[in-house]
């Protein structure tokens, strides 16, 4: 499309926005000058804080507002979407939160502006119905990139970071993160960010990119789950499913069994686990886990109404607690990587 474009009813922007910078920007002024009307959509909405996700969804749309000006900014509405890790559901939730804040509009009188950079631009296309309006590439400009020069400078002055990314991101940006990193959890995620650095650097020089393959267990008992504290980082101090990284010489069965019992103290009959397995998901997506590439296998166990067994955290785990199911729903944003959303697949907490 080109400037002649006739204007539409409505704009949709969709993006995580981990980081402002200008080519999201020109993304967002571009639905501007197209629809007096703009919904700006914000993916990966309630994960924990994480280097990957260091803000909430509504310093996300602080930043994008503070680089608007003041009539802009009134035209634009913000969305908050889940991660749902399942493309039908996603791709619902934001035509169902869209529709929301602009109603039922007549078909072709929305238009999706976005650009097809990669392979993670794909849901471009799963929205029939919306006219897409390609603004093509806006430059080397990647959110991951102000978040490297972020975090790396934790434990460093800051305006030298801050400065050399004065060509990257609006006048705003820069002050929204020089105030940020007061923030308690900015040094915190800087030394998570240095954990996963140097994690990955012991991978630099294998001949493929690696693909690590892990086990996770769901114990249901009496309207409780079975949860660990994580004592290490990536996810330190947050909540998780008992797991870990499969062994050479186990099924994926076994290294379920092995790490709940190493992590949680849990110790059942083989023949009571056995019967109690409900059903094994794998969970595949590529951006699941802080790690990179991870596939884990899940395993639903429901030992019925017994009274709740004694557990006790050791191993990579500084905790173990049984949690009422009632309450997971509200604890969203305390999960390790994309463990609520495995509970959720399993349970329907957000059905």
């Amino acid at each position: 499309m080109n400037a002649t474009t006739p204007t539409f009813a409505a704009a949709v922007c969709i993006g995580r926005f981990q980081g402002l910078h200008l080519g999201q920007l020109a993304v967002i002024r571009r639905a501007l000058a197209l629809a007096p009307r703009v919904v700006v959509v914000i993916g990966s909405a309630f994960q924990a804080r994480s280097p990957k996700n260091p803000f909430t969804w509504a310093e996300r749309v602080e930043m994008i507002r503070l680089a608007l000006s003041a009539d802009e900014a009134a035209r634009v509405g913000f969305l908050p979407v889940r991660d749902h890790y399942d493309g039908q559901r996603w791709v619902q939730a934001v035509r169902e939160g869209v529709q929301a804040q602009l109603g039922t509009l007549p078909p072709g009188q929305t238009v999706l502006v976005g650009h097809h950079k990669d392979a993670t631009s794909t849901y471009l296309d799963d929205f029939p119905g919306w006219l897409l309006d390609d603004v093509g590439s806006q430059g080397a400009l990647h959110s991951s990139a102000v978040r490297d020069a972020l975090f790396g400078a934790a434990g460093h002055p800051l305006e030298p970071a801050l400065a050399a990314l004065v060509s990257q991101v609006p006048p705003s940006t820069i002050d929204f993160l020089r105030a940020w990193a007061q923030l308690p959890c900015y040094r915190e995620l800087g030394t998570e960010w240095a954990s996963l650095r140097a994690e990955k650097a012991l991978w630099a020089s294998a001949p493929y990119p690696p693909v690590f393959v892990t086990v996770d267990a769901l114990i249901q008992c009496a309207g409780h789950v079975l949860l660990i504290v994580r004592d290490r980082a990536p996810g330190q101090g947050l909540f998780a499913l008992p797991g870990g990284f499969l062994e050479p010489r186990e099924t994926v069965y076994q290294s379920a069994l092995r790490e709940l019992h190493e992590e949680t103290g849990l110790h059942l009959l083989p023949a009571d686990i056995a019967h109690a397995l409900k059903g094994v998901r794998v969970f595949d997506h590529p951006d699941r886990s802080a790690r990179g590439r991870v596939i884990t296998h899940a395993h639903h166990f429901d030992l019925g109404q017994r009274p709740l067994p004694e557990v006790q955290g050791s191993d990579d785990a500084r905790s173990a607690q049984w949690v009422p199911i009632a309450d997971l729903a509200a604890m969203e944003d305390r999960f390790h990587d994309d463990h609520f959303h495995i509970l959720d697949s399993f349970l329907g907490l957000t059905a």
